[in-house]
């Protein structure tokens, strides 16, 4: 039977909205309903800001949920890799606010994001080829550059929330994660939208040719419309 509480939206009304996975039973663990209203919450927004978060302290995600019949996870897990493309790939910026475990999918909601806000106790695994996977190889080096990208995998070590600040795997640690990102969140919405979406897209182009095009004609389209307006 479907959960459609399991992640809830909430729309606030300085123009941003919170995604929270809520099922606190499971430390959050990701099954299908999870899956999709993940992607419905962070794709559907009207605004230029979502927050990820989680209603469960200890836990920001513990991964794909383990009582699963191996072909459901498999079923799960690509549905998952499909968000993330979907994350990285949307005009919104997606501050995820975590605290606790972070582990597989888990993990890899967090680099997903645009923006990573955690509290002092987060624990963050990426736990893969133990278990015959690769587990967040693919966006890890642009967070913390190959050599700690391939230790991270194959090691899957425990990381601490100082460690991942040091090394660039989170951006900041807080006593409360959801009230800064918040914070952070109403100050985007005030930002014009347009730019916002362009400087998304313009990091996330892996090529410095090509991003410097990307963000040129961004703002010479700006400066143009700018002076047809006067």
């Amino acid at each position: 039977m479907a959960d459609p509480d399991a992640v809830k939206f909430d729309d606030d009304p300085r123009g941003f909205r919170i995604v929270t996975i809520d099922r606190p039973g499971t430390r959050n663990a990701i099954n299908r309903d999870v899956a999709n209203r993940l992607r419905e919450g962070l794709l559907s927004a009207a605004g230029p800001v979502v927050i990820l978060a989680s209603s469960h302290r200890a836990a920001f995600s513990s991964g794909a949920d383990i009582k699963l019949a191996d072909s459901e996870r498999a079923a799960v897990s690509d549905m998952l890799y499909a968000l993330y493309k979907e994350m990285r790939a949307s005009r919104k910026i997606i501050i995820a606010a975590a605290s606790g475990h972070a582990v597989g999918a888990g993990a890899q909601l967090l680099i997903a994001s645009d923006l990573r806000i955690a509290a002092s106790d987060l624990i963050v695994r990426f736990m893969g080829p133990g278990h015959g996977l690769a587990v967040g190889a693919w966006g890890l080096t642009s967070l913390v550059g190959r050599g700690r990208a391939v230790d991270l995998c194959l090691s899957m070590r425990p990381v601490s929330a100082d460690e991942a600040l040091s090394i660039g795997l989170i951006d900041r640690i807080s006593a409360d994660p959801l009230a800064e990102a918040t914070d952070y969140a109403i100050a985007v919405c005030a930002l014009d939208h347009s730019a916002v979406a362009t400087v998304k897209r313009v990091i996330s182009i892996s090529s410095p040719d090509r991003a410097l095009a990307e963000e040129r004609a961004y703002n010479a389209a700006w400066s143009g419309a700018i002076s047809a307006s006067d």
